[in-house]
């Protein structure tokens, strides 16, 4: 079967959530803002560019799939997003509770007012993006590249980080209760009164981090 292309699409009925499985589909730089996109299957689709701010993409199977400077701001993104390309993608105030982003690309990516609660991160690329102020409890960040990512007030509580690269982060004011650091790399991190109250430090390095009145089990980093 050849692959759908927007102009053999019935847009209208995409929209309205009565196409269910769209393999190869190339809908870069559409319209498809509000969409009623729920439990659609994407596989191979290209959605470079697209709009699907405000999209119900609840429970959708996009893995692997190019989102490269898509919106999705005020999305219902909890969906499987597994490899997927979100390079550049503006996730302002999209719903990502529980979405699966296990090896995705987030470089670039714009966050804001959203949440990334319960949300699997594990290998994923976040690399210097702006994650102030995040919801992040609970999130599964095992494995992954948060180097250089600005996390200042962020809440990562219960957060599994082990074997993650923090490395240059700033963790300023970060909630990290309970969250789990073994094997983390935090070299050059900024953990200025970071609350790490019952947090697991096991092999954690932290080579030129600032720890000054880091919160921790048995008091006050200096």
């Amino acid at each position: 079967m050849a692959p759908f292309t927007a102009d053999s699409l019935d847009l209208l009925a995409l929209k309205a959530g009565q196409l269910r499985r769209l393999p190869g589909v190339d809908l870069t730089d559409e319209d498809l803002s509000g969409a009623m996109l729920a439990g659609v299957h994407w596989p191979g689709a290209k959605l470079a560019g697209a709009n699907l701010s405000h999209a119900n993409l609840n429970q959708a199977h996009l893995e692997g799939v190019n989102l490269m400077g898509a919106s999705l701001v005020g999305a219902d993104g909890r969906a499987n997003l597994w490899g997927a390309n979100l390079m550049q993608c503006d996730l302002s105030g999209a719903d990502l509770r529980g979405a699966n982003l296990r090896g995705a690309n987030l470089m670039g990516a714009r966050f804001g007012g959203g949440s990334l609660a319960g949300a699997f991160l594990s290998g994923c690329t976040l690399t210097g993006v702006n994650l102030q102020g995040g919801d992040l409890r609970g999130v599964d960040l095992r494995g992954a590249n948060l180097s250089e990512v600005n996390l200042r007030g962020a809440d990562l509580s219960g957060a599994d980080l082990s074997g993650a690269r923090l490395d240059n982060a700033n963790l300023e004011e970060a909630d990290l209760r309970q969250a789990n650091l073994a094997g983390a790399s935090l070299t050059g991190a900024n953990l200025l009164c970071a609350d790490l109250t019952q947090a697991r430090l096991g092999g954690v390095l932290t080579t030129g981090a600032c720890l000054m009145g880091t919160l921790l089990d048995n008091g006050l980093a200096p």
